[in-house]
């Protein structure tokens, strides 16, 4: 097993091969052809690749960032990044999980996400542009005409042409549907689009062909709102009925973001049909554009979710290492003994408190994502009440992952900082760039304040008779069955009395929905993901319990103190299962009892909140 400074590959192998046991869908015709074996030998692939081509240059990218020439509208892209996207693209990280008659490698989503999270730990912004590509071919694939499909799909699942997602514009942002970008009908079937676009993460660049980006507009003479707008595919330079590019298609960048963080990623502005020449191509109904679009944004909150995931992975990786390696006071039983020799600061408890935490918040998302993945995939293989099952517990967990974790993610790069101490702050260490980059993870594809009201009024409340919710406490009594006897009763009974606690707010909400009182509901949005959140990794750890509990026994056995550290420092296994054990037990009973007083804050139903009015906010400049 190959070391490195991104991810804990073992605990990849124990996510997907032990927890969520994927090698058994190669009883499906889809991935007959498929084993272990090539799982392996893929997410190897990913890590040297990611290693060697990709983490190699992130901090160079990082410090010379993304560059704009005003003058011939021209954006440069960090030029370590060109050599590692040829690479990539030559690897077929593209279109994992995309079939391979399209240009992909037919990969299970939890595969795809194993690889997804090494190479996002190499550099967030370097994933920034495959990422995107695949996003707007995903949507062609799914709604567009067999034309659309033939013309573009294979070049951008191979990396040839890049792609993006054109939502949000000066007066649009989250109000998605006060957009101003018109299209204007042809004779011809096209349109004339109009408009400006900002925020299109990797809007522009010097590397890609062809960029192909799906916009937003609204056709003229439809009605204003969401239930208005249409989607377009808008290629930066046109194409030819034999795959060849055409012309320039009037879309230019007008300027790029200067960003606290993801300085390799190009965040452009841009400008459509300034010169009355750009075309755009309806992508499936007229009308329907929020409704596809909302496809390609459920996959790019799963994206995000996973980037939260990465940099917490990588920032724990780096601060473990570190603490292993400074030596700095001695160990805190010698405290009065001036003799005593300086030891390694991973001895100090206050230290292993910080790292333990990391690692079990880190493993509790890797768990929740790879688990998220593999249902997308049994989407596709399954029927009847099983796919529905497994479509409910997407349903309800992407904007619970996209948010928890990437609150998590900018906790836990600053517990990593902390861990460094005044050396992490310095940008002589990348765990600085970690927590810089982690910011924008809450904000993108839908601030968090989004996904708690998504996840509360679509997911829950507003779901007939709470069906997504309710596979999801399904799922958490299985496992609960299956620990007992297995996992100790006082954390079995923890996750108990999360389930009965969270069951109280939501029929709190429910009836104050039949009240009218929404006020209170969305002011309860938020506190209640995050609730939600403690709650998901609190199962999941105790149905890791179930599996690393015995592997510990049989391997340890009754061995204890001096005698268990030496054996554990001999026998990787041993070590991997003990620490695994001890993280879902510290976060389980360390942690988790933190989700008592979220839940009792909520029940308090304090109204703070709806009676504040903007004057009480005194001493705010005013525009």
């Amino acid at each position: 097993m190959m070391r490195n400074p991104l991810v804990d590959q073992r605990d990849v192998q124990f996510v997907l091969f032990e927890l969520l046991k994927i090698d058994g869908l190669k009883q499906y015709q889809k991935f007959a052809d498929q084993d272990k074996d090539m799982y392996e030998a893929t997410i190897d692939l990913a890590l040297k690749m990611a290693v060697e081509e990709v983490y190699s240059v992130n901090k160079e990218a990082d410090k010379t960032g993304v560059k704009y020439d005003p003058e011939t509208k021209k954006v440069m892209i960090p030029e370590g990044y060109k050599n590692a996207l040829r690479k990539y693209n030559e690897a077929g990280f593209v279109g994992m999980i995309e079939d391979p008659e399209i240009g992909g490698m037919g990969m299970p989503g939890a595969v795809a996400m194993a690889c997804s999270e090494i190479f996002t730990s190499a550099s967030l912004s370097f994933t920034t542009y495959p990422g995107l590509s695949h996003g707007a071919a995903a949507l062609i694939k799914n709604f567009g005409t067999e034309e659309q499909k033939k013309m573009y799909l294979e070049k951008m699942l191979t990396g040839q042409w890049g792609g993006t997602m054109c939502l949000t514009e000066p007066e649009a942002g989250s109000d998605v549907g006060n957009l101003k970008t018109k299209a204007i009908p042809q004779p011809d079937g096209t349109y004339l689009i109009q408009g400006q676009k900002i925020f299109i993460t990797a809007g522009d660049n010097d590397f890609y062909e062809n960029i192909i980006h799906p916009v937003l507009a609204r056709i003229e003479g439809d009605p204003p709102g969401t239930k208005g707008i249409s989607l377009f595919i808008v290629p930066k330079y046109r194409v030819k009925p034999d795959g060849s590019l055409g012309e320039h298609n009037d879309v230019i960048c007008s300027g790029i973001e200067h960003k606290m963080g993801i300085h390799g990623s190009a965040t452009c502005t841009l400008n459509f049909g300034d010169n009355g020449k750009c075309v755009g191509w309806l992508l499936g109904q007229p009308r329907q554009g929020m409704k596809i679009m909302f496809h390609m944004m459920n996959e790019a909150r799963l994206d995000v979710a996973l980037q939260g995931l990465s940099l917490s992975s990588a920032a724990y990786m780096h601060a473990v290492t570190y603490a292993r390696n400074r030596i700095q006071g001695v160990h805190v039983t010698q405290m009065l003994n001036p003799e005593a020799p300086k030891v390694a600061i991973i001895e100090h408890p206050d230290v292993k408190r910080m790292l333990l935490w990391m690692k079990a918040y880190v493993e509790g998302m890797r768990m929740l994502n790879y688990y998220l993945a593999h249902n997308a995939t049994l989407i596709e293989v399954l029927d009847g009440d099983a796919k529905k099952e497994a479509q409910g517990m997407v349903e309800i967990l992407i904007p619970i992952a996209k948010a928890g974790c990437t609150d998590t993610a900018v906790l836990v790069t600053s517990e990593a900082i902390q861990v460094y101490g005044g050396y992490g702050y310095t940008s002589d260490y990348p765990v600085e760039q970690y927590m810089r980059d982690a910011k924008i993870t809450q904000i993108y594809e839908g601030t968090n304040g989004i996904q708690s009201m998504d996840l509360t009024m679509r997911k829950i409340l507003m779901n007939p008779e709470q069906y997504n919710y309710n596979i999801m406490k399904k799922r958490m009594a299985e496992t609960i069955a299956k620990a007992k006897g297995i996992v100790e009763d006082k954390y079995i009974e923890l996750v108990e009395k999360g389930i009965q606690k969270l069951d109280e707010v939501i029929t709190m909400l429910k009836d104050q929905m039949a009240a009218g009182k929404f006020l209170h509901i969305f002011a309860a949005c938020t506190p209640l993901q995050q609730a939600m959140f403690m709650l998901t990794l609190a199962w999941l750890h105790l149905w890791s319990l179930t599996l690393t509990i015995p592997k510990m026994k049989e391997l340890v056995g009754d061995k204890k103190g001096e005698e268990r550290d030496k054996f554990l420092a001999d026998n990787e296994e041993a070590a991997y299962y003990s620490g695994r054990v001890l993280s879902s037990q510290f976060y389980l009973g360390a942690e988790f009892p933190k989700f008592f007083g979220r839940i009792d804050a909520l029940l308090f139903n304090e109204t703070a909140v709806i009676k504040a009015s903007k004057d009480i906010f005194t001493g705010a400049l005013l525009e």
